[in-house]
């Protein structure tokens, strides 16, 4: 993929929900919400400060990652569905 954010956004892969719930009830798609979970693809090299200084990322390809429900932009690149969003929408890194 030819594709790199700039500065502090991030390119993240929706991670798919399951489709059983603990009790082995099937979700049909029309009722499933989207994921709050992802996979980063690629990120900027940091933010700069007012200084010049640049501060490096805390993610980095790779990372599986929580983030907010209406988070990020919903872009298509190289025919996947992906986000790109800041490093401050990410919530948390998992594991």
């Amino acid at each position: 993929m030819n594709f790199r954010p700039l500065h502090d956004r991030v390119l993240v892969k929706r991670v798919e929900a399951e489709e059983k719930t603990s009790g082995g009830i099937i979700i049909p798609d029309t009722a499933k919400e989207k994921p709050q979970e992802g996979e980063v693809v690629a990120a900027g090299t940091g933010l700069k400060s007012e200084d010049g200084k640049i501060t490096p990322l805390d993610v980095k390809a790779g990372d599986r990652i929580l983030f907010g429900k209406w988070s990020g932009t919903e872009v298509k690149v190289d025919g996947q569905d992906l986000l790109i969003m800041k490093e401050s929408d990410i919530l948390g890194i998992i594991g």
